[in-house]
């Protein structure tokens, strides 16, 4: 099927965050400075948020904390944006289980990216994506990071598993324009850019938006991007995309994860971040220093 570029409004908007999960100084959650940032994202222009994402440290957080920070984070925002809750793992038990939880915690969508470690085969990823889409009433995010998990979930894939009424939307981190095009003009699907600097690009071809890392400090100005090209001044949107281009690089392609950059700015900002879990460690002084000075240059442009 053929659709023309963004024929219908996004499921879960266009401007998402790929939140940080904010712990305290002993490491354990911090639910108040979870609501906190949750609140200071949406005034400042994120449409929805995804919640125990791997910027939100999934890995190294419990089943009982992703519930309660789904419930601490409706309690913040109440009904002003969605909520997406990362599920995924490397078990479809598991997934469907955390999928499960997070519907009875109040999430409006499971963002459920490929197993890890594992590397299955394309016919068994299909059928654990199907599987958890199966499994409660839920709208699906397929998450494709192969850097990440060793798998890339291919196009014809993903043509497939838009048949499914559940399966809605991808979080792109393919680095495959071209993929990702033939996907777009295949299916229905929203297409997000899970990589910063893709956010305009993937955009004027028919993306969705972006669910963003860099978002957690500086939503309105990567919203700004969106809004500019939406409003017909692609040269205007083009110089906010490439203004945001050195932050980007320092917070996502430096050697830091994104969690430690993100952590390090907003506990320099004063904002609720705090910690990072184990194995991942705090930025050094040098490195939280410099992402601090490509902040505060990208803000005063």
């Amino acid at each position: 099927m053929t659709t023309s570029a963004r024929s219908a409004p996004p499921p879960f908007g266009r401007a998402l965050c790929a939140m940080v999960t904010p712990f305290t100084e002993a490491g354990g959650l911090d639910l108040p400075g979870a609501q906190l940032l949750a609140e200071r994202l949406v005034s400042e222009g994120c449409d929805g948020l995804v919640l125990s994402g791997t910027t939100g440290e999934s890995p190294t957080t419990t089943d009982a904390e992703k519930a309660a920070l789904i419930t601490a984070v409706r309690e913040a925002v109440g009904d002003r944006v969605p909520l997406v809750s990362g599920v995924g793992t490397s078990d479809t038990r598991h997934t469907v289980e955390l999928a499960l939880q997070a519907e009875k915690a109040g999430a409006d969508g499971v963002l459920v990216v490929s197993p890890y470690y594992s590397r299955p085969p394309q016919d068994a990823l299909e059928a654990h994506f199907r599987e958890v889409a199966d499994a409660s009433g839920l709208p699906l995010v397929l998450y494709d990071i192969p850097g990440r998990t060793g798998t890339r979930i291919e196009p014809e894939t993903m043509i497939r598993l838009a048949e499914h009424p559940r399966i809605v939307a991808v979080k792109d981190c393919s680095y495959d324009f071209l993929g990702a095009q033939k996907v777009l003009g295949r299916t229905e699907l929203a297409y997000y850019a899970g990589c910063d600097e893709h956010i305009l690009a993937l955009y004027a071809v028919g993306g969705a938006g972006y669910v963003s890392t860099v978002a957690n400090v500086v939503p309105a100005r990567l919203r700004a991007i969106l809004d500019a090209f939406e409003a017909g001044d692609t040269p205007v949107s083009t110089r906010l995309q490439q203004r945001a281009t050195p932050l980007i690089e320092l917070m996502m392609s430096a050697g830091l994860p994104g969690t430690v950059t993100v952590k390090a700015l907003l506990n320099s900002l004063g904002l609720p971040g705090g910690s990072v879990r184990a194995p991942l460690r705090p930025a050094g002084r040098d490195a939280a220093d410099g992402l601090r000075a490509a902040y505060e240059e990208f803000i005063a442009g």
